[in-house]
């Protein structure tokens, strides 16, 4: 059999195996790429090895470990409390103050998993207390992570800017964290219409309503150790944003300032770092590079081509996206896969803007995510207050998840081809 077709297999292999095993595919992905690249294709290993993103590791790398100093040392724990304090009892606005919440420190850099997975227990908790109806509750936290989750400097922006970078497509950073949010802020405004918002308004107007959870929150003043770490954040947002510096060292020197400083434990940082997920892109990009090499990357594309034309292929590749990321990682297995081979599909299908069908895969890949077979579902649904019947928030959101797989399609055909956000 051809090496072109061999990596191919391997890389459904390695997809397949992402959506029924919790298994860390980046590290199958490695050991496929020298199964099919040496072992049968006679590729030197050095050849594989420098497919590895050394760039995107060190950028995923110094973001996380930073953003770990907050995490262990609660300076982000702190901010959601504030925050849920500023409702002032107004149990309405709570699942709205709660998805800017989370849209702003998923934005910030620690990316949404570590977000979501810090916020989803007290604001299940908070939805039970007051009578918010924990799928709308799961929606608007969960939306609100993924609604940041593409910036510049959080680790899936990172991977998808990194990415489309390696094509020759730069300065995308801003649009792609737009259409991202823009995408996520109107899903969760109609599952905050659809699903009990207006209620709680006027149960509000009506003096319904137990908000006592909300007005008698009290926070402590942030401690020395956090303040440290809020000026770091600030400066690293500055640096990167405003003066271009290189983000992950950045992120790796202000991150060891820090520690010398006491701010927080480096152990317990490291420890914290999402390594699964960095593992699983690397891995996966390993065996996409080879299959550049080898020409599996073309024969990708020409299948996804046979189904798609310049007009529609934002629909199809969105679609075919989401789908797939309903069960897989959309930060490590979807834009890994289908990034790359967005130049040779719009060859084949002889037209076509790239940036267009990239856009595409990123909104619809992450759209889907809060299905709870992914892991921002996941850690809603596990979070769920005792009196939840969670069996029930598993189905709604799972018919979420995959409603989305066809909103999130038509949605990137409807800003990218008709109307060319």
């Amino acid at each position: 059999m051809d090496v072109s077709v061999l990596s191919l297999v391997a890389l459904l292999i390695a997809i397949i195996v992402s959506c029924i095993s919790p298994k860390n595919i980046g590290i199958m992905a490695i050991g496929l790429a020298f199964i099919v690249g040496h072992v049968m294709g006679g590729i030197k290993p050095d050849k594989i090895i420098a497919g590895f993103p050394l760039g995107l590791f060190m950028t995923l790398a110094g973001v996380t470990y930073l953003f770990g100093i907050a995490q262990v040392n609660g300076t982000i724990d702190k901010i959601t409390k504030y925050a849920v304090k500023a409702v002032r009892g107004n149990v309405a606005l709570l699942p709205i103050v709660l998805f800017f919440v989370a849209f702003a420190l998923s934005a910030i850099g620690p990316g949404h998993i570590s977000i979501i997975a810090l916020m989803a227990p007290a604001a299940m908790l908070l939805a039970e207390e007051v009578g918010i109806s924990p799928f709308l509750m799961a929606l608007m936290v969960g939306n609100g992570g993924q609604a940041g989750a593409l910036s510049p400097i959080a680790p899936a922006g990172v991977i998808a800017n990194g990415l489309s970078a390696d094509l020759g497509f730069t300065g995308i950073a801003f649009p792609v964290f737009f259409n991202t949010f823009l995408g996520h802020f109107a899903v969760a405004m109609l599952a905050y219409v659809m699903f009990g918002g207006l209620k709680l308004w006027k149960q509000g107007a009506a003096g319904h309503g137990n908000a006592s959870a909300l007005a008698n929150i009290r926070v402590d003043a942030f401690t020395k150790q956090q303040l440290m770490t809020l000026t770091g954040i600030g400066v690293l947002m500055v640096l990167a944003l405003g003066f271009k510096f290189d983000v992950g060292l950045t992120g790796f020197t202000i991150g060891a300032i820090l520690t010398l400083l006491n701010a927080g434990d480096e152990n317990q940082a490291v420890k914290s770092m999402p390594w699964n997920t960095i593992l699983m892109v690397c891995g996966v990009t390993v065996l996409v590079g080879l299959m550049k090499n080898v020409g599996g990357m073309a024969l990708f594309s020409n299948i996804i081509a046979e189904f798609s034309t310049p007009n529609t292929a934002t629909l199809v590749v969105g679609f075919v996206a989401a789908v797939i990321s309903a069960y897989a990682s959309t930060s490590g297995v979807i834009m890994p896969a289908f990034i790359p081979l967005v130049p040779d599909l719009v060859a084949k299908m002889g037209g076509g803007d790239p940036l267009a069908i990239i856009y595409s895969i990123i909104l619809a890949g992450h759209l889907v995510d809060v299905s709870p077979l992914s892991t921002t579902g996941a850690l809603l649904i596990g979070a769920a207050g005792p009196k939840a019947d969670k069996q029930k928030l598993f189905r709604s959101m799972l018919i979420w998840g995959f409603a989305m797989a066809v909103v999130g399609s038509i949605l990137s055909w409807l800003f990218f081809t008709v109307l060319k956000v």
